[in-house]
């Protein structure tokens, strides 16, 4: 046989493709089926006996050869089909997933090969290994085939299982989550704050264990002494924030939250802080709000957190309960009473997470007195400098969440008209971080009467009609969500000039663009968000709700552009920012306006 006599003398001829090899050997075999058997030294074997006395090289680079690639063992395989080739372990089948309930049974399953067998371990969730007892059994088959065993689940068995294949060729590992249905854990120990004469705001955090199940509703108790027994006062509810009222003026209060979910409903919290509600002849303006007096006598002040235009904000410790929260010192000779005390109802009355709450009130010789919520994670813009690499799909992230404050807001009736980097900060005590929107000292609750907010500071996220003395509406904070945007995206200012005057004149007249030099990889998506909302007509712009159905905001990762935005320019501007002096309020910008482009806005 002359072809194999070749190929035998020399290396294994290669062929340029594996269909050139599959027509070779069909050749090779129709060749050596001509006859039974082949002579060796006077005595007949058979064929396959010959085949595996066939020698191969090592190393396979002559200039004959039609391709280097194939591996003599590839070779050998081709050639022999009892051939047994040693390879690293490899999983045919993986675990997967599984969910179930409490008390059940589980069995994780997975198929494994690789030559020498591989030996196998599985480990917990702890890392530890897996072994043989009462609750779990291993089954290792001669099949490949690997069984991890559970019985009567328990909530510490959920996490993630790993099984792991090891020979001397190589490793490979497979892993899965088990997740166990059961009952949530307790909500965390609820806040409970005066609102009025007669009602209390209580917020709580979800469970730190849902149970891997919904939570269907939470449950709200009271009592108004320790040693009276719980009851209930509301039974069901979604949110982790809750007003109660009609409560008895200058009674005690303690309040305590279960969590529900289809398996069952969680041990209670731990009760709140003790509410002494205010008599009926405090102190209290037209809002219902008691203003108290002995501010330095229940809170020490520890340092200063920033600076408004009328007020300043320091962080505080209650003597009492060691609570740290953030202060704000309105100036008496800044802000009229009525006026610091709409703000405090504002806040008070914003029952979301991503608003912050109000504690107190206090009134001093000089100061109006707001007792808030302490955030320390500090402003957005500076949590966003500080990442590694800023990407379009993080800015967002934020955006929408921004949005989905506003939304709660303008559900609400109240427009901000302040939205500015100063008054997003971030909370990172999460999971996931969330924009928290500050400063309601500008907001106003829209009614049908035409209002005219003056405008104050600098006019860099400020709408038109701010600019042109025109009603301002809720789509006065889309506006500047779109600016916010803007500048998150490319770290400058879209409308920003030499001037004030210039600035209103280049807002007023849309006259913005995006550079390459700034806006270089950021998607089409993007742009078209911003140019959506800034619209000079308030009438155009879309609402909080329509915005956040923009396909911007849903695009799947591989949608948003991958390059790193640039943070140096972002640094520059808060820096910028923050050497601004916003106290003054902005005058005689109509007339110079009215001036400049020719008509009456």
């Amino acid at each position: 046989n002359k072809t194999f006599t070749e190929n035998a003398e020399g290396s294994i001829k290669k062929s340029l493709s594996w269909h050139t090899l599959r027509m070779r050997k069909r050749a090779e075999k129709e060749s050596s089926g001509k006859s039974d058997a082949k002579v060796e030294n006077g005595s007949r074997k058979p064929k396959e006996i010959l085949s595996n006395k066939v020698p191969v090289k090592e190393s396979n680079s002559s200039e004959e050869s039609d391709c280097d690639e194939l591996d003599p063992k590839t070779s050998m395989e081709l050639l022999n089909p009892n051939f047994i080739q040693e390879v690293a372990p490899e999983f045919l089948v993986p675990l997967e997933d599984v969910t179930c309930s409490f008390g059940q049974t589980v069995v994780l399953c997975c198929k494994i090969c690789g030559r020498p067998k591989p030996n196998i371990t599985l480990k917990g969730p702890d890392q530890n290994l897996v072994v043989n007892n009462i609750r779990f059994t291993i089954d290792i088959r001669d099949t490949g085939e690997i069984l991890l065993k559970i019985c009567n689940l328990m909530p510490q068995d959920t996490g993630i299982y790993t099984c792991v294949a090891v020979n001397q060729y190589g490793t490979a590992s497979s892993s899965a989550s088990i997740k166990v249905q059961g009952v949530p854990t307790a909500p965390s120990r609820p806040e409970a704050q005066e609102r009025g004469c007669t009602s209390v705001i209580l917020r709580w955090l979800p469970p730190a264990s849902t149970g891997h199940s919904a939570i269907s509703s939470y449950t709200v108790e009271y009592r108004e002494e320790d040693s009276l027994p719980w009851q209930q006062c509301v039974v069901s509810t979604l949110d982790t924030f809750l007003l109660i009222e009609d409560l008895t003026p200058g009674g005690q209060y303690q309040f305590r939250v279960s969590a529900s979910n289809p398996w069952g409903i969680s041990a209670p919290s731990e009760p709140s802080n003790i509410v002494m509600l205010s008599s009926n002849d405090s102190s209290c303006d037209g809002t219902g709000i008691p203003w108290k007096d002995n501010f330095e006598s229940a809170y020490i002040e520890l340092s200063e957190i920033g600076r408004g235009r009328f007020s300043i904000v320091k962080k505080c410790v209650h003597k009492a309960t060691k609570k740290e929260v953030a202060v704000k010192f309105v100036s008496k000779k800044m802000k009229k009473k009525d006026q610091v005390a709409h703000e405090a109802a504002i806040t008070q009355h914003l029952l979301h997470p991503q608003f912050l709450s109000l504690c107190d009130i206090y009134e001093s010789p000089g100061s109006f007195i707001l007792v808030l919520e302490l955030m320390e994670d500090g402003r957005l813009f500076d949590f966003l400098i500080n990442h590694d690499e800023l990407m379009e799909e993080k800015v967002s992230f934020y955006i929408k969440d921004t949005l989905e404050a506003i939304q709660y807001l303008h559900n609400c009736r109240v427009a901000h008209l302040d939205l500015k980097p100063e008054n997003l900060l971030v909370d990172l005590h999460i999971p996931v971080p969330r924009v928290k929107l500050i400063d309601f000292g500008d907001a106003i609750q829209i009614t049908s009467q035409n209002y005219i907010h003056p405008l104050l500071g600098n006019p860099e996220f400020a709408a038109p009609e701010l600019i042109q003395g025109s009603p301002v509406s809720l789509s006065t904070d889309i506006w500047s969500l779109g600016v916010l945007a803007y500048v998150m995206l490319s770290g400058v200012s879209p409308f920003l000039d030499e001037s004030v005057e210039e600035t209103c004149m280049n807002i007023c007249r849309l006259d913005f663009s995006f550079p390459d030099d700034y806006f270089w990889g950021v998607s089409h998506a993007a742009k078209d968000f911003i140019k959506a909302v800034l619209q000079v007509n308030s009438r155009k712009r879309p609402t909080a709700s329509t915005c956040l159905q923009h396909p911007w905001l849903h695009a799947p990762s591989s949608a948003y552009s991958k390059n790193p935005l640039d943070t140096s320019r972002l640094a520059s501007f808060n820096e910028r920012r923050r050497q601004q002096n916003d106290v003054c309020p902005v005058t005689n910008i109509k007339s110079f306006m009215t001036s400049s482009m020719g008509h009456t806005l």
